[in-house]
């Protein structure tokens, strides 16, 4: 259930008609979460207000997007809604673990708030393991798409032009018969059960996922957002063909939160 701050938005933070929800799947490396975390930090989107559910650990800490001390207090929670109107672009933030047993309960909120706050599509940004990947799917780029035939109708050419590598069905028996295929997205979190859901109720949704391994995630996130962005246009490419030199992580503006990805370093007392 979405519950609108006080401040930055009140009851028009509720109309999100014709916008584009982007949101993660907590899934392996947390990538699709450091991605959105880049998209909030750099478009200094308002956090218009939080999306109540039992669905997921409960946790409260510091504002992760503080640029001084004086916003430095502001307390976030599990799962938050950032707006950014001019773009027609709401990002949902999801900051902890699902509670075993809920991905279900979870899907069905959300899909009921995507179709009552009148969203136009979702982009979930997902990731799967690397090392399940079968044969076809070590071959040329870790990144892959999924759309629901309803946005396939939409926007299905414009993948085609971007030569983008839709991810593929993989074999339900390997070894025994390679003819039933089925979506295999391991480490994927809530991927695939959205994924189908929507495709099920008729809401035009894209997963856009990375194929990684768990460790320092920071630069697969920077693949994946940069991913998003050939297609969205997020922010103005500073990337030429002709400077290859330029480092198109570098557009993206690091949140202060990051600082502490690795814990805060080892006490001076120890030496």
């Amino acid at each position: 259930m979405f519950i609108p701050c006080d401040r930055g938005g009140g009851s028009a933070a509720l109309d999100f008609k014709g916008f584009t929800l982007l949101m993660p799947a907590v899934s392996v490396g947390n990538v699709g979460q450091l991605a959105i975390d880049l998209v909030i930090s750099t478009l200094d989107m308002t956090k218009v207000g939080y999306f109540y559910t039992d669905c997921l650990v409960p946790m409260v800490g510091n504002n992760p997007y503080a640029t001084a001390e004086e916003n430095s207090t502001e307390l976030s929670i599990n799962a938050e809604v950032y707006s950014l109107p001019s773009k027609k672009l709401v990002v949902l933030q999801i900051r902890s673990p699902f509670i075993k047993n809920k991905y279900r309960p979870f899907c069905e909120t959300l899909l009921s708030w995507v179709k009552s706050s009148k969203c136009a599509r979702v982009v979930l940004l997902s990731s799967s393991h690397a090392y399940q990947r079968d044969d076809e799917q070590l071959l040329g780029t870790p990144l892959r798409y999924l759309l629901t035939p309803d946005l396939e109708k939409a926007v299905g050419g414009h993948m085609q032009e971007l030569n983008w590598k839709e991810m593929e069905k993989v074999a339900a028996y390997p070894g025994i018969s390679d003819t039933d295929k089925v979506l295999h997205i391991p480490g994927g979190g809530i991927t695939k059960l959205l994924f189908t859901e929507s495709c099920s109720e008729g809401i035009q949704m894209a997963v856009l996922l990375k194929f990684c391994s768990e460790g320092d995630n920071i630069p697969d996130a920077f693949v994946l957002v940069n991913y998003l962005n050939e297609w969205l246009q997020l922010i103005k490419s500073e990337v030429s063909t002709s400077n290859s030199s330029t480092d198109p992580s570098s557009q993206w503006k690091i949140p202060s939160s990051w600082r502490l990805l690795f814990g805060s370093g080892l006490p001076p007392a120890l030496f």
